[in-house]
C-alpha cells in the first residue's frame, strides 16, 4: 500500500467513523482515533460484502455500498462503546 493509499483509508475511515458515531443515539465516549479505526475496518469489511453482493461498482455514487459501511461502522461504534472502549470517570455511568 502506499502512502496515498494509508492517507486516503484514513481519510475514508474518518468520514466513515464519524458517519457511524453519529448514527448510533447518545453520547459515545470514545477517542477519535478509535473512530477511525472502526471507520477504516468498516470501509474495509462493507466494501468486501458489497462486491460479494455484486452492488461496488455502479455507475455514480456507490450509495448502497455507502450505506452498508455507514451501518457497519455504527455496529462497531456501538460494540466498542459497550465493550469499554470508552473511558469513564469514577463515579459517573
Amino acid at each position: 500500500m502506499t502512502v496515498a493509499g494509508i492517507i486516503s483509508a484514513i481519510l475514508v475511515g474518518l468520514i466513515i467513523g464519524a458517519l457511524g458515531r453519529l448514527v448510533v443515539p447518545g453520547r459515545q465516549n470514545i477517542p477519535i482515533w478509535l473512530t477511525i479505526v472502526v471507520g477504516i475496518v468498516a470501509a474495509f469489511i462493507g466494501t468486501a460484502i458489497a462486491r460479494g453482493a455484486g452492488v461496488a461498482d455502479t455507475n455514480g455514487f456507490d450509495w448502497i455500498e455507502f450505506f452498508i459501511q455507514v451501518g457497519l461502522a455504527a455496529l462497531g461504534v456501538l460494540a466498542v462503546t459497550r465493550l469499554g472502549g470508552g473511558h469513564r470517570r469514577l463515579g459517573h455511568r
